[in-house]
């Protein structure tokens, strides 16, 4: 089976990168409603008493407010834009891969940008974790390094430089006679 071209691995994969990237929308959606909800539903606190109850580790038991809700929902949401952009990018990889054209000089653009969004998540994940260590009744949360999130991080900078290179070697390819 070919890997590049239409009728290819590459386009069988556009292909699930397209359903993922359509679905991510719907859950974009989902969650912003969501968070509207509960912000809304915040000014009456009553209300979300009967239906949402957290009891942390040592047996106290409290309501989730609609403010608290809606700012992990905006987190999430933020999380799942943040994977949006990156598969988006990567479906215009795999138009290019589809295309037959791997060294597409755009290419190097996106793979930088999905190493950036990487990062951002990462950090974000930090932050969240900071911030939910501050909300009573939350057991603090754990600070650890993940290594497989940077070290993806690292790689896709990594294939940037590699496709770099093999757009100029293609560009000087073109104008050999």
């Amino acid at each position: 089976m070919r890997t590049l071209g239409p009728g290819s691995v590459s386009s069988f994969l556009k292909i699930i990168l397209d359903v993922v990237y359509y679905a991510l929308w719907v859950g974009v959606a989902v969650l912003g409603a969501l968070a509207l909800m509960a912000v809304l539903l915040s000014f009456n606190p009553e209300f979300l008493k009967g239906f949402i109850h957290i009891t942390g580790e040592d047996g106290s038991e409290f309501a989730a407010n609609g403010a608290t809700m809606a700012a992990g929902l905006v987190a999430f949401g933020l999380y799942l834009a943040g994977v949006l952009v990156i598969v988006g990018r990567l479906r215009r990889i795999f138009v290019t891969l589809t295309a037959g054209d791997p060294f597409h000089p755009d290419n190097v653009r996106r793979l930088r940008f999905i190493g950036i969004v990487l990062a951002a998540l990462e950090f974000g994940r930090y932050l969240f974790r900071g911030a939910t260590a501050l909300l009573p009744g939350i057991d603090g949360a754990s600070y650890s390094f993940n290594l497989t999130s940077w070290f993806s991080v690292l790689v896709v900078f990594v294939l940037a430089e590699v496709f770099r290179e093999g757009a100029r070697l293609r560009s000087e390819a073109e104008l050999t006679i």
